[in-house]
């Protein structure tokens, strides 16, 4: 009996190694901050898709945008009583499939007096803008902001 005892004593013993407070699980767990306010790869217009450096790429994709959105604006005639020399900020946002959408405009009253329909007119040169390589973070196309800024430099 006594033997008997102590195989059960001895059995729930090493049992109770199984039943460990403690989950040891396979997963790992992902210790790393992901920067949301930067991306591995910014967008790109065709033109600029073939270089490979982060900086030659942006530099080429801002001279782009503002190329064509300043060749489309330059086609119009503005006529205005005071002269301008200001830089207004476009709000853009070039979506996960290539999209350039623009969001709005930042003037200042005199040039919104001057010239009411400017924010239509780079509404439309916007739109006319090609589709784009989209940004990428972690291999994956994402959606980027870009604020472009326009030099508007009239005189009556």
């Amino acid at each position: 009996m006594r033997v008997f005892s102590f195989l059960i004593l001895i059995i729930c013993i090493t049992s109770c190694d199984n039943l460990s407070l403690v989950k040891n699980t396979n997963e790992q767990v992902l210790d790393t901050i992901v920067d949301f306010t930067s991306v591995d790869t910014y967008p790109s217009f065709k033109v600029c898709d073939s270089l490979i450096d982060k900086i030659e790429k942006q530099s080429c994709f801002r001279a782009t945008i503002h190329k064509k959105v300043g060749e489309e604006l330059q086609q119009h005639i503005f006529t205005i009583t005071d002269s301008l020399n200001e830089i207004v900020l476009v709000d853009l946002v070039i979506a996960k499939d290539g999209v350039i959408n623009f969001k709005g405009i930042q003037t200042s009253k005199l040039l919104k007096k001057e010239l009411p329909k400017f924010d239509s007119l780079v509404k439309s040169s916007v739109d006319k803008l090609d589709k784009v390589y989209p940004a990428i973070k972690r291999g994956i196309p994402v959606t980027t902001r870009y604020q472009l800024p326009i030099k508007i430099k009239l005189k009556n």
